[in-house]
């Protein structure tokens, strides 16, 4: 028996091969899990490049990977409880923020805490994080992959005088983020801190409203500060962080393999980011001396007993758990 296949008839079995294919491929993509992470950062930050070009690929056989920037979709300071209720996968999450929930992670937004980016990443691996990290798995629905170095904040000052230790700092009137916690830890180093709108920090260096500021070296560059000031005191006295943040619920759902895959994606983009981070404050470091301002490291010892011996006998250490300090200073 001959069959014959007329142009219509094998124009028809393509169509239908397309189609199965189409749905085939569409039931595998509608498979995949989604992960929508929420931040209010830029979306051409050392955050979002990382992810972008490590945790998506990363993840990319198993899950669709959606970030969305600048508080698109849940507003700045909602992430954390959005991923709570379930309207949420991921999101970038801060030591301060977590203090709201959970006040013990306070210690880890405290000046002189962490040492270096190296040190933070010590500290996130070691056995003393696990309490914490249970605590906002078990009471928040929130597991914590790795931590991301946003840079260490410097102290940058429209005066002369060269500051070597926090005795140097008194009388300077330095701007400070206007929360009690960013106030203490500018008294803490030394200096009468004085809260300012960050948009009116430039102003206000330009007309001696205040002496100095604090902030990592890419900020001093993109807002230009270096305009109207002379010199940059490495105090290094906070190394920022953030946590890359998923829903247990999610993760619990991912077999093993997709877990591991997912961990190592977000230490991939991690690591991407932090080297990314401290190449760039070195070439900052290189820029602000020709430019003109004094760049110098000052006694980093005594700024760090100072500061932690003030808040070891402040309210903010009163929920940190007995002996952490020494544990993590011990790392």
């Amino acid at each position: 028996m001959t069959i014959k296949f007329t142009r219509r008839k094998m124009m028809s079995a393509l169509a239908t091969v397309a189609l199965v294919g189409s749905l085939a491929t569409s039931a595998i993509a509608a498979d995949k899990i989604k992960l929508r992470l929420a931040s209010s950062g830029s979306a051409t930050g050392t955050r979002a490049i990382a992810l972008i070009e490590k945790f998506g690929p990363g993840v990319s056989d198993f899950a669709n990977f959606e970030p969305h920037w600048n508080s698109s979709l849940f507003k700045q300071g909602t992430e954390l409880e959005a991923i709570a209720r379930g309207n949420l996968e991921m999101a970038i999450a801060s030591a301060q923020e977590l203090a709201e929930f959970f006040p013990e992670f306070s210690i880890f937004a405290a000046g002189y805490v962490h040492r270096d980016a190296a040190h933070q990443v010590a500290v996130f691996n070691d056995p003393l994080m696990d309490p914490f990290k249970k605590k906002v798995e078990d009471e928040l629905g929130l597991k914590l992959l790795t931590v991301m170095y946003l840079g260490r904040r410097q102290v940058n000052l429209r005066t002369d005088d060269k500051v070597m230790k926090p005795e140097d700092l008194a009388g300077v009137n330095l701007r400070m983020p206007g929360t009690a916690a960013w106030q203490f830890l500018g008294k803490a180093l030394g200096a009468n801190p004085t809260p300012m709108a960050f948009s009116e920090v430039y102003t206000g260096l330009q007309t001696g409203a205040v002496d100095g500021q604090d902030n990592p070296l890419p900020t001093v560059v993109d807002k230009k500060f270096y305009e109207v000031t002379k010199q940059i005191v490495l105090t290094s006295h906070l190394v920022d962080l953030n946590y890359i943040a998923i829903s247990k619920k999610v993760w619990d759902s991912m077999t093993p393999e997709q877990q591991a895959k997912t961990q190592a994606a977000a230490d991939e983009a991690a690591e991407f980011g932090r080297q990314k981070q401290l190449a760039l404050e070195e070439s900052l470091v290189s820029f602000l001396k020709e430019k003109g301002l004094k760049v110098y490291e000052p006694d980093v010892a005594s700024f760090r007993k100072r500061v932690q011996g003030m808040y070891v006998d402040s309210e903010f250490a009163k929920s940190w758990p007995k002996g952490l300090l020494e544990k993590i200073n011990a790392l």
